[in-house]
């Protein structure tokens, strides 16, 4: 865990932005010696965002599946992926 003072933003910006790019992990800012920002890379951001979303639309069907929504089968589901491929090899015309 990287942890740095707030002033180390002002003084060291391109060093704390090159860490950042090259750990993908945040840098966690002081001020007065409390934790007050998190800092990091505009990708690692990205990615942890496309996360966040893919947990929640998994936890949204899970709990689909406790309340008995009907699901689809594996052929349906090999049939739809099929199509979306097709689809896109042929630029989705």
């Amino acid at each position: 865990m990287n942890i740095r003072p707030s002033a180390a933003i002002r003084q060291n910006y391109n060093e704390i932005a090159d860490l950042c790019r090259k750990t993908s992990e945040p840098i966690f800012l002081t001020k007065n010696g409390e934790g007050d920002l998190v800092v990091m890379d505009i990708d690692t951001y990205n990615r942890r965002e496309q996360m966040l979303k893919l947990r929640e639309e998994l936890l949204a069907v899970e709990e689909d599946r406790l309340h008995g929504v009907p699901g689809c089968t594996i052929d349906e589901v090999t049939a739809m992926m099929r199509a979306a491929i097709q689809e896109a090899s042929h630029g989705g015309k």
